[in-house]
């Protein structure tokens, strides 16, 4: 019995040493295949990349390997932060290097994803709007719009004597503009749109329009100026969207307070 006992424990011993050592010889085969090779590190897929990926977001999705200069592939990258600021520009699979070549700027892969090609020169900005302020949530890319802006102030009150609508002096009053016309939608996000109600009862009446849920994130094309004001207008008041054909007329238009308003 001591014997059988001891016989399963030199194999157990055995088989342990033995994993041990194909263990050091696998993980060394690497370094002996490399050896007398110059190595470089590059980052390589290991999960599925989706098109439009920010390159600060790629973490786990991508690791770092070591491959010989003759299998590196042109324009690799070792780290991340060379390709700050730019998104894939298609679908990355597991096992391809993470070259310069597959990543592009933000505004030019929203470009080939909507098909809306932004004029030379203009600037891309994003705002956050409820539905309501944006027609809806029907926006799509390619369309054109106005921007209207309203500010808060020191409304009207009436006089405690003779009830006659007043203003403190030097009070701002409440004031609503159209302050861009024809601006070009380059993409908009967001909105979840519900499942509309069915349509199959007995009286077959058509269900009414889904109303999207949750805020849409419209990005424009703008010059520097407009980028500004359309900022602070987002920072410091209330944006609404009017869809603005070309051939739409904006004349007539001025600064609206509550007297304006009311002539």
């Amino acid at each position: 019995m001591r014997r059988r006992l001891l016989g399963v424990i030199g194999a157990i011993v055995l088989a342990a040493i033995g994993t041990a050592i194909l263990v050091m010889y696998v993980s060394g085969a690497e370094d002996r295949a490399l050896a007398g090779e110059r190595v470089v590190k590059v980052l390589v897929v290991k999960s599925t990349v989706p098109a439009g990926t920010p390159a600060s977001s790629l973490g786990d999705m991508v690791e770092a390997k070591k491959v010989t200069t003759k299998v590196r592939a042109e324009g690799s990258v070792s780290t991340t932060q060379e390709l700050a600021g730019l998104v894939t520009s298609a679908e990355l699979v597991p096992g391809e290097q993470l070259v310069k070549a597959r990543f592009v700027q933000p505004s030019v892969y929203n470009a080939q994803a909507t098909g809306v090609q932004v004029p030379p020169g203009l600037l891309q900005t994003t705002i956050s709007l409820s539905p309501d302020r944006a027609v809806g949530g029907v926006l799509t890319p390619g369309t054109t719009v106005a921007v209207v802006v309203s500010f808060d102030g020191e409304d009207v009150k009436n006089d405690p004597v003779d009830g006659v609508a007043v203003r403190a002096e030097g009070a701002t009053p409440k004031v609503t503009h159209m302050i861009l016309q024809k601006v070009l939608v380059t993409n908009v996000q967001g909105g979840t749109t519900p499942a509309a109600p069915s349509t199959t009862g007995p009286d077959k009446t058509a269900a009414a329009p889904a109303v999207p849920s949750g805020s849409l994130l419209v990005t424009l094309a703008l010059d520097a100026p407009s980028v500004e004001r359309v900022v602070f207008a987002a920072e410091s008041g209330k944006l609404w969207l009017a869809i603005e054909p070309k051939d739409a007329n904006e004349g007539g238009t001025r600064v609206q307070t509550r007297g304006t308003v009311l002539q």
